[in-house]
């Protein structure tokens, strides 16, 4: 089993940018966390970090031809936004999608709010900090052994 977690804008600065909010661990320590994880469950995962919009949309119509079995996305402030991402999220239906976020988005500002990407997922991950990564593996391999 294969999952692809793909990471939007600014994640790349997590340990740097807004520690209050995102906390103290940088970006390799995430990709760490979700490398013993997988390895925990007995999968294989690719983690992809991007801060350009069409990086991310080819990176997700990939996962289509390699035969990925899961996504977790944290599309950063694109979630709000882009409409090409989420589009693309909706071309690969067949592929189990959570979306994943450090931060409670519904509590932060307003322009937060709305994802229009979580309607092409299966669930949302909101406000558990970089755990909220864990348990969308988690969820992933769970929603994937019951095909």
């Amino acid at each position: 089993m294969k999952i692809l977690v793909i990471n939007g804008p600014n994640i790349n600065f997590l340990g740097i940018r807004e520690k209050g909010i995102y906390g103290e661990n940088n970006y390799d320590s995430l990709v760490s966390m979700i490398e013993n994880k997988a390895q925990n469950l007995g999968i294989d995962v690719e983690v992809f970090q991007s801060n350009h919009e069409g990086e991310i949309i080819d990176k997700i119509q990939e996962a289509f031809y390699e035969k990925v079995d899961g996504i977790v996305i944290n599309p950063g402030a694109y979630t709000h936004y882009s409409y090409a991402i989420r589009d693309a999220l909706s071309s690969v239906e067949q592929i189990p999608k959570i979306e994943v976020h450090i931060s409670n988005i519904h509590k932060r500002e307003e322009f937060r709010h709305t994802s229009v990407t979580a309607p092409t997922c299966v669930g949302q991950i909101v406000g558990l900090g970089l755990n909220g990564y864990l348990l969308a593996l988690e969820a992933i391999v769970d929603l994937v052994k019951k095909k």
